[in-house]
């Protein structure tokens, strides 16, 4: 029989109780010498050493042993909801006890470390603010009754610009917001208490190695309730999270945004912003457009930009007027005609491809509501390959179409394609992937993910076909797969046909192979926000924000034919710590260039710079219809304008 452990008091139990415990003890006793004996003679095959890890279970004990620090005394490890949960029959017979472990179970928030971030912006549904976790040693970690392995406790501290009130003063709701973890989605209103920790969140905690948080939001008007959506927090695994809220109503004093450890504020919280605060679908354009791109800190200059309109000086609307239906608006066309004008929106159909006008849509007029556009008449590219192709220098010159994607041996004016516009629009219906729910869901960890180069799409491109090749050839190195054929259907039955799988799960592997579609591939701004490697296909093709992304820096870049993508990802896998310096840095850089608030920008600076250059007025045309704003009931508006917009409104 196992003999008791010692410090095991079985005083307590009856004789039963105790004979069923210590066979519990013998059969684990037993169950751990097979293990030893199984480990002890997978370490004597010649295996590959990450093989070993995985089947041994030595990667699991690393990882504990970083979180715990090789901490034996459970009781240390006890979080506050499990602490709470155990105490709860000690209150009546032991109060001061009780309050005790309260206060042991807090962040102190002395001298928190604060990297100033941006709170509040009205994006399409939500609004985000993020909150890291530091090493640096601001205040001790007392709940948890331990210190970081380093000897540091973690604090947690803002991340963006500076938080100030007289940002909110503009009509941008509060978009997505980025904090710890919060419980549950929840909905608050001003004035409702704090639900009581749950013991079922313990199991979220130890697995997701998290410190639970929450984020309380209420109304700066104790008359005012809120209606507000608080979905589960994003973790982006490298001690930042995103959290993000949905308003359903106008706030007219304010809000205040609460990030609480237990009843104890960090973060510099609370955070207050100033009202009135209006939600997605509210029409209440600002009427400074100066103030409003303050507002979002809209960069001083867009690179991409700046190259595009240096081909258009000036812009002769009666020129396109003529020109554009007879050379772009054919049946096969996919062009739509808009005018904005006093801030409303028209548009008419040029050619038989124009669904995705949809998607201009509604960026147009979920702009429109944030600030007033300027009047302009311009054309849209619907279709993916740029369009016009003649020369700055030919006669006659270049007209500028605005498209979702460019080309080295075209002059369109480039806008963010309707795939990241839609994710921006779209961020908190939970519909489709987002921008934002992708840096949530990055995969394992950097040392777990599976050291192969990966990729799965249609059969768009030939180089496609020839990298499923390459992987019947190295599966060592590349997972390749077609998942539906189109353009060589004859290549199926040679090729076979890859399983759809989640676009989550590509980045279980640590090397992202990035192919061009038709045009560009539009996955590309998705797989930058994951935490794995981006191998980019030379392309003659580029998005909005390609100009900002280097070589060698942001990811790697491999040649059109493919012909070094196998040598490439040798490379990565002998440069482990070089190649994951690689990928983290894209992965900040993507972070910031695809912030919601920087895609209004850019849409916001283009067709300004647009209006600047037109010879004439603009006007709404024959066979133009409005476009109308959507009518959101549930929602609701009431738009606090000083003074009502211009006349001719």
């Amino acid at each position: 029989m196992t003999k008791v452990p010692q410090g095991f008091d079985c005083s307590f139990l009856n004789d039963e109780e105790a004979r069923k415990i210590l066979q519990v003890l013998e059969r684990n006793e037993e169950l751990q010498r097979a293990e030893k004996e199984r480990i002890s003679k997978l370490q004597k095959t010649k295996r590959d050493i990450r093989w070993l890890q995985g089947v041994t279970g030595e990667w699991f004990e690393e990882i504990q042993r970083k979180k715990f620090c090789n901490e034996t005394d459970v009781s240390q490890m006890l979080k506050q909801p499990l602490t709470h949960r155990l105490r709860k029959g000690m209150e009546e017979n032991d109060p001061v006890e009780l309050q005790t472990s309260r206060s042991k179970n807090i962040f102190s928030q002395r001298n928190p470390t604060s990297i100033p971030s941006r709170l509040s912006f009205r994006s399409s549904f939500a609004s985000l603010f993020s909150f890291r976790k530091s090493r640096k040693e601001t205040s001790k970690l007392q709940s948890l009754g331990q210190t970081g392995c380093d000897g540091h406790t973690p604090s947690v501290s803002v991340r963006g610009t500076a938080l100030q009130a007289k940002i909110y003063s503009s009509p941008l709701e509060s978009q997505p917001t980025d904090s710890a973890t919060v419980p549950k989605p929840a909905s608050m209103r001003e004035g409702s208490t704090v639900p009581p920790w749950d013991g079922s969140l313990l199991e979220d905690e130890f697995f997701q190695g998290q410190t639970l948080f929450r984020v309380v939001i209420k109304s700066l008007s104790p008359k005012e309730l809120v209606r507000i959506h608080v979905p589960k927090p994003l973790d982006r695994n490298d001690g930042t999270f995103l959290m993000r809220y949905r308003m359903y109503e106008t706030v007219s004093k304010g809000l205040k945004i609460e990030v609480l450890y237990g009843d104890e504020h960090v973060a510099q919280s609370p955070y207050i912003l100033k009202g009135p605060v209006y939600h997605e679908y509210c029409e209440c354009p600002e009427e400074d457009p100066q103030a409003w791109q303050k507002t979002l800190s809209c960069p001083d200059k867009e690179p991409q930009i700046e190259k595009d309109f240096a081909s258009f000086p000036s812009i002769n609307l009666q020129q396109m007027l003529i020109e554009v239906p007879k050379r772009f608006g054919d049946e096969r066309g996919a062009i739509v005609h808009y005018t904005i004008l006093n801030n409303n929106i028209y548009r008419r159909s040029l050619g038989k491809y124009t669904d995705f006008k949809m998607f201009s849509d509604e960026i147009l007029l979920s702009l429109a509501r944030k600030v007033l556009l300027p009047d302009l008449e311009f054309y849209v590219n619907l279709g993916d390959w740029p369009l016009e192709h003649r020369k700055v220098n030919e006669t006659p010159g270049p007209l500028p179409i605005i498209s979702w994607c460019g080309s080295l041996d075209s002059q369109d004016v480039i806008l963010p394609t309707y795939d990241i516009t839609h994710s921006t629009l779209e961020a908190l219906r939970g519909v489709t992937n987002d921008l934002l729910s992708i840096q949530g869901n990055t995969g394992p960890s950097w040392i777990n993910k599976t050291e192969k180069a990966f990729f799965r799409g249609r059969d768009s491109r030939e180089e496609r076909l020839q990298l499923v090749q390459l992987s019947k050839e190295n599966p060592q190195l590349l997972d390749a797969g077609i998942t539906g054929y189109f353009f060589f259907q004859e290549k199926e039955k040679e090729l076979g046909k890859a399983k759809l799988i989640g676009f989550f799960d590509f980045f279980k592997y640590k090397y992202q192979v990035n192919v061009d579609g038709t045009v560009a591939a539009y996955r590309y701004p998705y797989l930058m926000l994951g935490d794995s490697l981006v191998l980019k296909q030379d392309s003659p093709y580029y998005e909005h924000f390609y100009m900002a992304l280097k070589p060698w820096k942001h990811y790697i870049p491999i040649k059109r034919n493919l012909s070094d993508l196998l040598e490439k990802v040798e490379w990565a896998k002998e440069n482990d710590e070089e190649a994951k310096k690689i990928a983290k840095e894209g992965q900040l850089t993507a972070r910031d260039l695809l912030q919601p608030h920087r895609l209004y920008c850019y849409y916001y600076t283009v067709l300004q710079k647009y209006a600047e250059r037109q010879l004439s007025k603009p006007e709404v045309r024959d066979g133009m219809e409005l476009v109308p704003q959507p009518d959101d009931s549930a929602s609701l508006c009431q738009c606090h304008r000083r003074r009502p917009l211009r006349q001719e409104l």
